[in-house]
């Protein structure tokens, strides 16, 4: 059973009771943190912080953090993403009200030492390098910054070799005072744990931290309108990269669960229609798929395939057939009712262990669409029409943006 209710401090606390195993696990969201919240001059900020979260506080350096969480078995770690900042803890329910009061002591007042900041600054810059190098990345980057211009959404969460080097201890002192408050926190608790002492646990641990008396502001970003256009970076390898995005709805429009829907349609599984007829049928695709990213703010619908150079026209052609597919004719019943199928119970397995509850439930939170989200978005897919997908597909698949690498771009 799942209960949620607001703390005096304005934290939003969400237990789902589940006595049936001995441990709990929990996700502490941060809402109006994230990518989506850093100038681009900052780039990569939030995930620089996340790294560091774990890394000292004034009672306890990085590696006694580490000890006492090995100590217990548990696990604790933080991660940034485009909209939110997250903080997931997992132990037996018996040390976890210990876990809890250290995480607590993490989120609240870490000292993002001067020597772990440099590290790990040179860290990211070495995986932003290695990025470059792989076509795969190069191909979708080029795809994102072209969709979302002077948009966060258009960098890597990791930022940029040039904006990580002008971060420092400072900024990451002020990114936390900013973004880590109480009204901004949910706290989703899942497993071996009643609502009375969840509640008391919180209060203990976060009961006394006080709103902010300055209030939250964030930068408005330019309205996003779809411009496609085509580029093509020519770079030696063994493979083309072809990625075909259409900038599409958010996760609070209408039109989510449709496209949702048809992005399992055509790129999820060996049954999709992408792998069936590109790759098994035609031998175009060494690997083929799409993905439709939950964002807050406009999001991207892509196609993208890795094929051998000389069938780089051909990918190209067979990726826009198959959305002007869609445009034209949509789902049959038949494709509509397995596609349906395959979503649902794919969904349904992602809500298996208390972690992955935890999580959904903070996260629908976090994106402020509430529990009831849960409901809402299995009904809207099992409720589906075929016309419903066939309007969708046609307001948002029709002219692609084109990414392109290959050795004969």
């Amino acid at each position: 059973m799942t209960h949620q209710l607001t703390l005096d401090n304005g934290i939003t606390l969400i237990v789902n009771e589940n006595p049936t195993t001995d441990l709990v696990a929990g996700r502490l969201f941060f809402k109006n943190a994230g990518s989506r919240w850093e100038s681009l001059e900052k780039a990569g900020l939030s995930h620089l912080c996340a790294i560091l979260l774990t890394k000292g506080t004034d009672e306890h350096t990085a590696v006694e953090i580490a000890e006492i969480v090995e100590c217990m078995g548990a696990s604790i770690g933080a991660d940034a993403a485009t909209d939110y900042f997250v903080v997931s803890l997992k132990s037996v329910s018996s040390d976890f009200a210990s876990l809890l009061r250290l995480t607590a002591e993490i989120v609240r007042a870490p000292i993002f030492p001067a020597h772990e900041v440099t590290l790990e600054k040179e860290l990211t810059q070495r995986s932003i390098r290695s990025q470059q190098e792989q076509p795969f990345n190069v191909a979708f980057s080029q795809l994102r910054q072209a969709i979302y211009p002077n948009h966060p959404y258009g960098l890597s969460i990791l930022g940029t070799e040039d904006t990580l080097a002008g971060l420092s201890r400072e900024d990451l002192q002020t990114y936390h005072a900013t973004h880590f408050r109480p009204d901004h926190l949910i706290i989703s608790l899942s497993g071996n744990i009643a609502v009375a002492e969840a509640v008391n646990l919180i209060k203990s641990t976060f009961g006394d931290w006080l709103i902010p008396n300055t209030p939250f502001t964030s930068g408005q970003w330019p309205s996003l309108t779809s411009q496609p256009c085509q580029h093509r970076l020519k770079k030696e390898s063994q493979q083309a990269i072809i990625m075909l995005g259409y900038l599409s709805a958010s996760v609070q429009e209408e039109d989510y669960p449709s496209l949702k829907l048809l992005s399992t349609y055509l790129g999820n599984g060996l049954s999709s229609r992408l792998f069936v007829e590109l790759r098994e049928k035609r031998g175009l695709a060494y690997d083929v798929s799409a993905f439709y990213p939950t964002r807050l703010d406009a999001s991207a619908f892509v196609m993208y395939m890795r094929t051998a150079p000389d069938n780089t026209e051909a990918a190209i052609m067979g990726l826009q057939a198959e959305a002007e597919r869609l445009c034209q004719q949509g789902l049959n019943a038949m494709e509509l009712k397995a596609t349906q199928n395959k979503l649902l119970g794919q969904y349904a397995l992602g809500k298996q262990t208390n972690g992955e509850i935890a999580h959904l439930n903070g996260w629908y939170e976090t994106l402020e669409l509430g529990l009831d989200f849960d409901q809402y978005f299995q009904k809207a897919i099992a409720t589906l029409t075929s016309e419903q997908t066939h309007q969708v597909a046609r307001k948002y698949l029709q002219t692609p943006y084109i990414s392109l690498v290959s050795p004969m771009a």
